[in-house]
């Protein structure tokens, strides 16, 4: 196998957590998007779509995104289970990555990437430059402080966000409340389900990388 990774980006360490969590070894190539290598020919033959992360398979099959990456490896290396275990365990966990994703991780996007000057014309990830739209920043950054009180709300009730254990749903939701300082947003005052939650994984071996 081979992972391409950018140690920068909040979607390929998410691949990286979970990776990690599951104990296994993988050859990995750094692609740098601060310096535009996603866009480079040779990693665009690799992934058209040039975004990562991107995981190729022993067969050679080429995986470009996080969910497709950890089916693989969750079929692959079934232990630990990190997608859940029982059918009701699988789809809470599907369920809640879904939300964390559109409801935590695109308005945290559209927020950076609509009002930081870096992404000018580069305002979605892709092979297509589009102009920054300020509309979708102010958008972006009131749907993540709604997250914020979604997510508190259900740690209130669970230990983790999707099951009684560790799983993707908490990986996901982990790296974008840690991305969101990009967006100068960080866990509300007075959130403690959600503080202690944070904490907990931080402490993970998973989270240093």
């Amino acid at each position: 196998m081979l992972f391409y990774d950018c140690s920068t980006a909040p979607n390929p360490r998410r691949a990286r957590m979970f990776i990690a969590e599951k104990g296994i070894v993988i050859e990995t190539k750094d692609i740098s998007i601060a310096k535009g290598e996603q866009l480079d020919a040779r990693f665009m033959a690799v992934n058209p779509r040039a975004t990562v992360p991107v995981l190729v398979t022993d067969e050679g099959t080429v995986l470009t995104e996080n969910l497709g990456i950890a089916a693989y490896l969750e079929a692959q290396f079934p232990e630990p289970p990190l997608m859940g275990r029982t059918s009701d365990e699988k789809g809470l966990v599907l369920m809640w990555n879904s939300i964390a994703e559109q409801q935590g991780g695109l308005p945290i996007a559209e927020a950076l990437r609509n009002s930081n000057p870096a992404f000018k014309d580069r305002a979605i990830p892709g092979p297509v430059n589009y102009p920054q739209l300020p509309e979708l920043a102010v958008r972006g950054t009131d749907r993540a402080r709604k997250f914020f009180d979604v997510l508190e709300e259900r740690l209130q009730e669970s230990p983790f966000v999707a099951c009684d254990h560790f799983t993707l749903a908490d990986i996901s939701t982990f790296v974008f409340l840690d991305f969101a300082r990009v967006i100068k947003m960080r866990i509300p005052e007075g959130h403690s389900a959600t503080q202690a939650w944070y904490d907990a994984i931080q402490a993970r071996p998973s989270a240093q990388l």
